[in-house]
């Protein structure tokens, strides 16, 4: 596929930036199909950015791409459901981790996109705006679980209903995103959080994604008992023999995720 909307950049470290600048890198059919196809080809990449041009991340839903004239009636399940909703769903699921690199505004569907990430890195200019109950919609895109699991009941409702932009520091305070950064450090920071990812035991990065993104399913117990089970998995791995080897040694070590 020829990428019109976004720029795709494959390698151990993969960059994916939204590349609509002139409507804040607002989602069309489009984009939903470049992502999606840009996501299917990560192949053995060990880390995910995902970021925006220009000086916004994402504006969410591009309204003209769905637009709605007077009295005219428009499905927005079938959007969500054909397009934002598998988006996140492979962003929770994908092996590799997501760093969120936010380098603007971050507002509706696109507040969540960045919520979906694994690690969010806001360059300090940067606000979270939850802008859909000002057009009488909800947070999709995860973004009610999202918020009241990072944020709690109080927070996250009143973010939604209000509207009102959390900046990028307060999102750090309160627990939103790994880190605030100045705006011109956003690109050493999370070049080098990248980097950092990327020479990590990449199934050891893999199975604390995935329990820690599924642990509010399980009780306390069931969870002692996973933890078990992938210490044992993890513990025979070449990669877990090498980390020792190398501490041992003295030594840096080089992980193949086997």
């Amino acid at each position: 596929m020829t990428y019109e909307t976004i720029q795709f950049e494959p390698g151990p470290i993969t960059r994916i930036t939204l590349n609509r600048p002139d409507r804040l890198n607002s989602f069309t059919v489009r984009m939903h199909e470049e992502v999606r196809d840009a996501l299917g080809k990560l192949g053995d990449a060990r880390v995910l950015v995902l970021t925006g041009a220009g000086r916004g991340f994402c504006a969410g839903q591009d309204l003209n791409d769905r637009a709605v004239a007077p009295g005219e009636i428009v499905d927005l399940g079938e959007t969500v459901t054909n397009y934002w909703n598998p988006l996140v769903r492979s962003l929770a699921t994908l092996p590799q981790p997501i760093i969120g690199r936010i380098n603007g505004v971050a507002a509706g569907a696109g507040a969540s996109l960045a919520m979906a990430c694994d690690l969010v890195i806001a360059a300090r200019s940067a606000k979270f705006i939850q802008s859909f109950a000002a057009i009488g919609l909800v947070p999709d895109t995860g973004g009610s679980w999202h918020l009241t699991r990072h944020l709690g009941q109080a927070r996250a409702m009143g973010l939604a209903m209000t509207g009102e932009p959390l900046p990028s520091e307060q999102a750090e305070e309160w627990g939103l995103i790994w880190k605030c950064v100045d705006d011109d450090a956003l690109d050493a920071t999370t070049d080098a959080l990248a980097e950092k990812l990327a020479a990590m035991p990449p199934l050891g990065l893999t199975a604390i994604k995935k329990l820690i993104r599924t642990s509010w399913d399980r009780s306390f117990d069931e969870e002692l008992d996973l933890q078990r089970d992938e210490m044992r998995r993890l513990g025979f791995t070449e990669d877990y023999r090498e980390g020792v080897a190398a501490f041992l040694e003295k030594r840096t070590p080089t992980f193949n995720g086997r």
